[in-house]
């Protein structure tokens, strides 16, 4: 049995505890190996390396932590494959799903090599007479990172390289049900030249992220995940007087126009409600139709039809299977309650299977029409391959709709208007907006900026915000008298 090892002071070392968790295949409920809990003498070993690493990190200078991480974007590149064949094992991703998980964390790799560029300072010259006032943008100190199962390459990658190329060093906290995949991430990194103790990995649950929402040391907290684990992350962290970002639940709508390119959309709404089996917070999981366009549903339903899951390696496949059993009873439940409450179920994945994969948490996609505000299903984040279609009669009850909805991370309209567009992304009062486009997640030279209940914190991921989430701002005035002015020639242009 494979035990998955605790990455402490720049060394892969085994765990001495008792506690052990499988990690399983959820296509066939394969355990692949075992990962510990950590002891409490080993996260605060983790605790001493990242503090102790800290203070000559810190001074390194940027362009030379950026250069470590060129070259990490370069080996994520060459082993783009390899990660995403990890993915597939542990996630049950199809292959293609999984490249896109671990591409997407390259790019903000890339952005993080831009360090310099992004940690520059302010100045003004003579803010009085003879004074200048310059700000400067410092590490913050020891940061941490909570990570969920869904994406185990991109979302370790948003947070770590942004941390670390800033001047911090860094704990991460995998989740549980994944942990291979960010282990590989730590040997690249570890081949890129990152010194040791930059990076710390523990593994555990919720008493291992207790003692780092406790730590004095730790300065910074990111976790990204489900709203009470969010909340309970966020409110503890702050009690302790830390940042704290939570990117966390999510409903997310689509608005189609009678004007929209019909077949692009329905497409576009199949693979944003369905891919990845439902399992990402910036998935599609409402449909609103607005006036002409609710005739489209037959099409909707026809192309859902064709569309099944399938492990990994199946060419043929739209997505996989559920993380856990218990993710997937979730899911029957809310599309019981669903068909309990009034809505009308036209296509019914609750008893889907894969032929010689019979015990995979397999869902089919499902379809439901008549839904309404009052409903579970409605209400509450599926995170399953599982849409929602409603019908409204114009733009303005769509706008309302969404805004009445208490998440706000993502949102999009399908239209060949214009001026309906302009409308949309200026009244919709949702974080990130996408226009003819499913699933708008920024590229990294923006930040992720999910609203209301879907976030909780200042700084949002990534970009400029989290440059400055993992920063903060010195800012010194300065006057010097002339007759201090030294003389005679300087012939060098070095800078060190």
């Amino acid at each position: 049995m494979v035990k998955v090892p605790l990455y402490i002071g720049g060394e892969m070392c085994q765990s001495t505890t008792s506690e052990w968790i499988d990690v399983v295949n959820p296509a066939n409920q394969e355990v692949l190996a075992q990962v510990p809990c950590a002891t409490d003498a080993e996260v605060d070993a983790a605790f001493k390396s990242a503090q102790e690493t800290f203070k000559t990190w810190k001074d390194v200078p940027v362009s030379e932590r950026a250069r470590i991480m060129m070259k990490y974007a370069q080996l994520l590149k060459d082993h783009h494959d390899e990660l995403a064949t990890i993915i597939c094992h542990e996630l049950g991703k199809t292959f293609e799903d999984a490249k896109g998980d671990v591409w997407r964390g390259i790019e903000v790799v890339e952005q993080a090599a831009n360090a310099p560029s992004m940690m520059m300072g302010e100045t003004v010259e003579n803010v009085a007479r003879k004074i200048d006032t310059y700000s400067y943008m410092q590490p913050l100190g020891v940061c941490a990172g909570i990570t969920p199962f869904n994406f185990p390459a991109m979302i370790p990658l948003w947070m770590f390289p942004m941390a670390i190329v800033c001047g911090n060093t860094f704990i991460l906290k995998p989740s549980e049900q994944d942990p291979l995949t960010p282990m590989r991430l730590v040997e690249l990194f570890e081949e890129a030249g990152a010194p040791k103790g930059v990076l710390q990995v523990i593994h555990g649950t919720k008493p291992q992220v207790d003692r780092i929402l406790d730590e004095p040391s730790v300065r910074a907290i990111s976790f990204v995940g489900s709203c009470g684990v969010g909340e309970y992350i966020y409110s503890r962290g702050t009690a302790n007087l830390k940042r704290v970002q939570a990117c966390v639940g999510a409903k997310n709508h689509m608005v189609i126009m009678p004007d929209a390119q019909k077949d692009r959309t329905i497409s576009n709404l199949v693979g944003a409600s369905v891919g990845a089996a439902g399992q990402r917070c910036m998935g599609i999981s409402v449909a609103v139709f607005v006036g002409q366009s609710k005739d489209w549903v037959s099409e909707l339903e026809a192309q859902f039809k064709t569309v099944r899951p399938g492990v990994w390696n199946d060419a043929d496949a739209a997505y996989g299977p559920q993380t856990t059993p218990q993710a997937k009873q979730r899911i029957l439940n809310l599309i019981a309650s669903g068909k309990e409450q009034g809505a009308t179920c036209l296509i019914d994945g609750s008893d889907c299977t894969v032929e010689g994969f019979e015990n995979g948490n397999w869902v089919g996609p499902t379809l439901f029409t008549d839904v309404t505000t009052e409903m579970d299903l409605y209400k509450e984040e599926i995170f399953g391959p599982v849409l929602a279609c409603m019908f409204v009669d114009t733009l303005e009850e769509a706008i309302e709709l969404i805004n009445n909805s208490p998440y706000g991370n993502g949102t999009s309209l399908f239209t060949a208007s214009g001026a309906a567009a302009r409308k949309f992304q200026h009244e919709i009062e949702v974080g990130q907006v996408g226009i003819n486009v499913p699933i708008p997640v920024p590229l990294p030279f923006f930040s992720f900026t999910g609203w209301k209940g879907s976030f909780y914190g200042d700084q949002h991921t990534y970009g400029k915000q989290g440059v400055r989430f993992y920063t903060e701002t010195k800012t010194i005035t300065a006057r010097w008298f002339e007759d201090d002015i030294a003389t005679g020639p300087n012939m060098s242009i070095n800078l060190r």
